[in-house]
């Protein structure tokens, strides 16, 4: 069946047509994310994001149900007629009335009108994480009391990360922020209970710091070492999956309500729903982080960034990053990691980071006028 759109096939009694074709006839502009496996039409007034074989859209922020799953065949994407109808009606004749150029107007009534849009374009608006000014950074030591972490030959997660995230709010609050953090003793907070307080906060950016390991033989720990920073997204590699699964079982292991290991594909798709407003100033800051720690002691593991589930940066309103400082299973990476000079080394780059993200944004804002 030939559509007004071109090709069409069907899929379980549903009359598909290309998203790519649909995009040019509704004026939308198309982009495709190949490995999520997700792609986004945007128009002037909307945004919806589809995920091949989840069948959901995310509309603006909003959860759709859809009538059939989006499907990726022979190089094309496919969504269902009546979804598209749904999500972008055709304009009516009244909306098109409506949209008519008005008659002219007499100069003074033109001016009062338009000094009336200027005050209303002007007024203060209450902005979120993200998009205002960066002030409150809320810090999280991983880890802390019964629950200890990743273990070293002569230290333990929990304690290396309070000592460096003890010194990173010091540097911070010389820089000016005002910081929070999660913990500042040796105690357990559950994991959704860290992205609570960040949120009741009202953070701008969420910083959960973390001391990398691998189970392996000890030839095999003198080579893996190096730090990682982590946003929020669909894992990419095994190896990210698994790092996220060992950070996330303390939360299995002492019996938080809800928790899991993993998040299934739906689950991502209504998660980076919500998210996706602050996915970007996320990826900003870790570039600065990139920046920041490059030239010190500890190097990039692998290309120093990556992504996965981790549950504590899951339910936190506002950029985040999880930050492993090192290996602790490396020899190396732990003394840096335990030293003063080394502790002290880390929050600085990490202070600096954050002081030049701020400045980032500081700078966008002021290109769009804020």
């Amino acid at each position: 069946m030939l559509l007004l759109f071109g090709w069409a096939l069907s899929f379980a009694d549903v009359t598909a047509v290309d998203a790519e074709t649909v995009s040019k006839k509704i004026g939308a502009s198309f982009h495709w994310f190949p490995v999520q496996k997700s792609f986004i039409l945007v128009t002037e007034k909307d945004t919806a994001k589809f995920a091949v074989g989840i069948p959901y859209a995310s509309v603006n922020g909003s959860t759709i149900d859809l009538t059939a799953s989006p499907v990726l065949d022979d190089g094309h994407l496919w969504i269902a007629e009546e979804d598209v109808n749904k999500l972008f009606p055709p304009k009516s004749e009244a909306t098109a009335a409506k949209a008519e150029p008005a008659k002219a107007e007499p100069a003074k009534a033109t001016a009062a009108k338009d000094a009336a849009k200027t005050v209303t374009a002007t007024k203060p608006k209450n902005e979120t994480a993200g998009t205002r000014e960066v002030k409150t950074i809320v810090i999280d030591p991983g880890h802390g009391g019964k629950d200890s972490g990743a273990l070293g030959k002569n230290a333990q997660e929990k304690d290396i990360v309070l000592a460096v995230s003890k010194l990173l709010k010091k540097d911070l609050e010389k820089a000016g922020f005002n910081v929070k953090m999660t913990r500042d003793k040796d105690v357990f907070i559950e994991l959704g209970q860290r992205a609570n307080l960040a949120n009741q906060w009202d953070g701008d950016l969420f910083i959960s710091l973390h001391c990398n390991a691998i189970d392996a033989s000890a030839e095999r720990k003198k080579q893996i070492k190096g730090f990682h920073v982590y946003v929020l997204r669909a894992p990419e590699s095994e190896e990210d999956k698994a790092i996220a699964r060992r950070e996330n079982k303390v939360a299995t292991l002492y019996g938080e309500k809800n928790a899991k290991e993993e998040l299934s594909p739906i689950e991502w798709f209504k998660l980076e729903a919500r998210l996706e407003k602050y996915k970007q100033n996320s990826y900003m800051f870790t570039e600065e982080m990139l920046k920041a720690m490059d030239g010190g002691k500890i190097k990039r593991q692998a290309g120093g960034v990556g992504g996965a589930g981790f549950m504590v940066l899951v339910g936190a309103l506002m950029p985040a990053v999880l930050f492993e400082i090192g290996f602790i299973s490396n020899l190396e990476d732990e003394a840096y990691m335990m030293s003063k000079a080394g502790q002290e080394d880390i929050a600085a780059r990490i202070s600096k980071a954050v002081s030049t993200y701020k400045d980032a944004v500081h700078s966008y804002r002021e290109t769009l006028g804020r």
